[in-house]
């Protein structure tokens, strides 16, 4: 990739993609994503300024073979993403994302969480059995739950993630009726089809999106109550040190993902064997850049390091989701 496109990490270029092939195109291409992934992409997509004609075509090579015109960026961004929303998603589902991005609010049933903002999600919950909430944490994606428990009580929280770790599936009318519940707090429905969620994975991804520091208080805790089930999820668990154990392939593939500033704030408080591996799977000029970035850096608080080694670990684990890389939990179990 071309220097002026360098420091554009993997959803600015999507983003770029998107608001250059029309809304028919974009919308089909949202249908294909997640919650997560069509809010952070529509969000940077609400974002955009000041893009050059020469980084939309460098863009537009590293993602399709031929353009024959470009568009302009920029202008119109918020009835574009309305637009594009609304054919991708439906009205009622792009209503509440829509107003997520660009201003916020909500949507309808049980699947429809999923869409919703963390604390809006927690005050539904908050006054269910645990186990309702475990059901319905397990049903979220790993980093939207993670959000979610934040705003849950401290006491519950361990609770929560031992009955999450513990839950081998549910039944689908059993499921079912955890919707209609749901449903009971704001008006929808949705139709519920699986019935494979939870487990120690599960649980095990939900504390890898946690601040390092309740994250710890967690584990902790669990182990109070079951050192065994606290142990098998801490084996489960993927720390940015693990990232020493990935292939050159899959390092190289999540560099492509990750932009600089976040990379070097990371390596600032990471193992030296982490550090090797990133540098060993860069050209020289790009490694010594990033070398004297690093020295030039100075001190960085803890708390950022954390922060920018979470979003580098979000990254690699929805790469390991696509079975673009692989990952290997602190217990050095495969998997995907």
């Amino acid at each position: 990739m071309a220097d002026t496109n360098a420091k554009l990490n993997g959803t600015e270029r999507a983003a770029i993609l998107l608001m250059s092939i029309g809304e028919q195109d974009a919308s089909e291409v949202l249908k294909q994503l997640g919650p997560k992934e069509v809010q952070k992409v529509g969000s940077v997509m609400a974002s955009l300024a000041n893009v050059s004609k020469q980084q939309v075509g460098e863009v537009l090579d590293d993602f399709v073979s031929t353009v024959e015109e470009q568009t302009a960026l920029g202008i119109g961004n918020e009835d574009y993403i309305r637009n594009v929303m609304i054919k991708a998603l439906g009205e009622d589902k792009a209503g509440g994302l829509i107003d997520r991005i660009l201003m916020g609010r909500s949507s309808k049933g049980l699947d429809a969480l999923k869409w919703m903002d963390p604390r809006a999600v927690a005050e539904i919950i908050r006054l269910e059995h645990p186990q309702i909430i475990a059901i319905v944490m397990a049903y979220l994606d790993s980093d939207h739950a993670a959000e979610v428990l934040q705003f849950l009580p401290e006491r519950v929280r361990p609770d929560i993630l031992m009955r999450i770790a513990s839950l081998d599936g549910i039944q689908p009318q059993a499921l079912q009726e955890l919707d209609e519940i749901m449903e009971k707090q704001f008006s929808g429905n949705a139709n519920v089809k699986s019935s494979s969620v939870g487990g120690l994975k599960s649980a095990a991804n939900i504390l890898n999106f946690m601040e390092t520091a309740v994250e710890s208080e967690i584990i902790e805790r669990i182990k109070e109550t079951d050192g065994q089930l606290g142990d098998k999820i801490q084996d489960l668990m993927f720390v940015f040190d693990n990232l020493a154990e990935v292939d050159n392939r899959g390092i190289q593939a999540l560099l492509r993902e990750v932009s600089s500033e976040v990379l070097i704030i990371a390596l600032k408080g990471a193992d030296e064997a982490v550090k090797e591996k990133i540098f060993t799977n860069m050209s020289k000029r790009a490694s010594e850049m990033l070398r004297d970035d690093l020295e030039a850096k100075g001190p960085v608080r803890l708390s950022e390091v954390e922060t920018a080694q979470k979003e580098i670990l979000a990254v690699a684990r929805k790469m390991a989701d696509s079975g673009e890389l692989a990952l290997g939990g602190k217990g050095g179990e495969q998997y995907v």
